[in-house]
């Protein structure tokens, strides 16, 4: 059996709290995109995972679609199962490939093996490999809140835009840009914020991750920079980075920025 993992981007995050357990308390609204990965399993003698495409540093044991078919195999009674998994989504560019994968993972379980599991068992699986996994099982725009992993519905709709995504080579760590990042409440929550036009986003929806991360790698706020003078309507790095996407009233082409990063249009 074989899906297609999509990325996602987050429209605006706030961090809000540093929690007593270590996490970090946000607001964010997750967006899905047109960047996909592919990922297949197959019975087998053993499971495993081959990874094909873009390399993912570390062992390949420790991919979080792994973890999820163990989490599955706790519970259930389930064959080996070799994992397949094409990377096109970039890594180290806030846009949850892996969280996607693994959530896929879960899904193609449920359908090919009949567990009868419901959108929230998934979500609950989903929330022990990863605070944004669980977004990627219904797979819709979500307000996201606490650690990111709780959700509500978001009326929101970008379909009329044309949407680009610059992904710099650059990885950037989760870790060191929570260490970085100062929380603080926003004057006004991204959930009034977000319904209000594409427009009026600039200087309103804002990413807490980016000051600390454009101070050490300013080839990003550079990329930022560039996609509003090329006309964008409204721009942003995704999660804690390094990619930035932009919202355009119409195509656009960038050969300026394609010459050293890797640039996705109509995502």
């Amino acid at each position: 059996m074989l899906s297609f993992p999509n990325a996602k981007i987050n429209l605006g995050l706030n961090i809000t709290e540093k929690r007593s357990d270590g996490y970090h308390n946000l607001e964010t609204v997750f967006y899905p995109i047109n960047i996909k990965d592919s990922v297949e399993i197959t019975d087998a003698e053993f499971t495993s995972c081959k990874i094909h495409g873009i390399d993912i540093p570390g062992d390949t044991n420790d991919n979080l679609c792994v973890k999820a078919y163990h989490l599955i195999k706790q519970d259930f009674d389930i064959p080996a199962q070799q994992i397949n998994l094409l990377k096109n989504i970039p890594i180290g560019a806030g846009l949850g490939g892996g969280s996607a994968d693994c959530a896929f993972l879960i899904k193609l379980l449920n359908d090919k093996f009949g567990l009868g599991l419901s959108v929230s068992q998934m979500e609950d699986y989903a929330r022990q490999l990863g605070a944004d996994c669980a977004f990627f099982i219904e797979n819709k725009p979500v307000y996201a809140f606490n650690k990111g992993d709780e959700f509500e519905h978001c009326e929101i709709d970008l379909s009329a835009w044309f949407k680009v995504l610059v992904k710099p080579p650059v990885h950037v760590s989760t870790a060191d840009a929570y260490a970085l990042v100062k929380p603080q409440k926003p004057l006004q929550s991204l959930k009034e914020i977000i319904h209000l036009p594409p427009t009026t986003w600039k200087n309103k929806v804002i990413n807490d991750f980016e000051p600390s991360v454009f101070a050490k790698y300013p080839q990003i706020h550079q990329i930022k920079t560039s996609l509003y003078d090329a006309g964008a309507t409204f721009a942003l790095m995704s999660g804690s980075g390094s990619s930035v996407f932009a919202i355009f009233n119409e195509p656009v082409k960038l050969p300026e920025l394609e010459s050293n990063n890797l640039v996705f249009y109509n995502i």
